[in-house]
C-alpha cells in the first residue's frame, strides 16, 4: 500500500507513467515520437516485494522494437530485480530503464522514414506561417460563372465530365 501511494504521488501528472490497476503499471522511457521508445509494464504478484514483479514488454507500442532487444532489456532488468529483492522496487525499475535507454536500444535500427518526418516535423518554424496567410485564387464573375454551369447545385462535377467521347 505505501509503495503504491508513493507511485501515486512520485508520477502525479506525468504522461510516462499508468496506472492499470492498484498491482498493474505501465511506463513509457522516451518520448512518443522517439523511434526508440519503449513500455515497460510491471505487476505485482500476491508475495511482491519478497518474489519478484512480473515485467513485460508485450504491449502494442513496442511493436517495432525486435524479440532479442526486448528480451535483453527483460534480462538486464531482471538483474537489477535480484538485486532490489525483498524491497519496493517499481520505482527503481523505471528509473533504472530510463536511466540506460540508449544502452538498452543501442541495437535497434531505427526507422529512417519515421526520424525523417520527425526531423522535418521539428524543423520548420511555425512562426512565418501563421504571419503570412495564403491568400485564395480570386476569380473574376466569367469564371466563376463558368464554374457554376460546369457544377450541379453541390459544387460537385457532374458524373462523366471528364470521358472521352470516342465518336468525334
Amino acid at each position: 500500500q505505501m509503495e503504491l501511494e508513493a507511485l501515486r504521488s512520485i508520477y502525479e501528472g506525468d504522461v510516462c507513467f499508468r496506472e492499470l490497476s492498484p498491482v498493474s503499471f505501465q511506463y513509457r522511457i522516451g518520448e512518443s515520437g522517439d523511434p526508440k521508445a519503449f513500455l515497460i509494464e510491471v505487476s505485482w504478484p500476491e508475495t511482491y516485494p519478497q518474489t519478484a514483479p512480473v515485467i513485460s514488454m508485450d504491449a502494442f507500442f513496442n511493436n517495432t522494437i525486435s524479440s532479442a532487444i526486448k528480451q535483453s532489456i527483460l534480462e538486464k532488468l531482471m538483474v537489477e530485480v535480484e538485486a532490489n529483492l525483498g524491497t519496493a522496487m517499481t520505482y527503481t525499475l523505471f528509473e533504472y530503464a530510463k536511466d540506460n535507454k540508449e544502452l538498452f536500444m543501442e541495437n535497434q535500427p531505427v526507422n529512417t522514414v519515421t526520424s525523417v518526418s520527425n526531423s522535418i516535423a521539428t524543423g520548420t518554424p511555425d512562426v512565418p506561417a501563421s504571419k503570412k496567410k495564403d491568400k485564395k485564387e480570386q476569380l473574376s464573375k466569367t469564371q466563376k460563372r463558368k464554374l457554376a454551369d460546369k457544377t450541379d447545385n453541390k459544387g460537385e462535377l457532374p458524373r462523366g465530365w471528364n470521358w472521352v467521347d470516342v465518336i468525334k
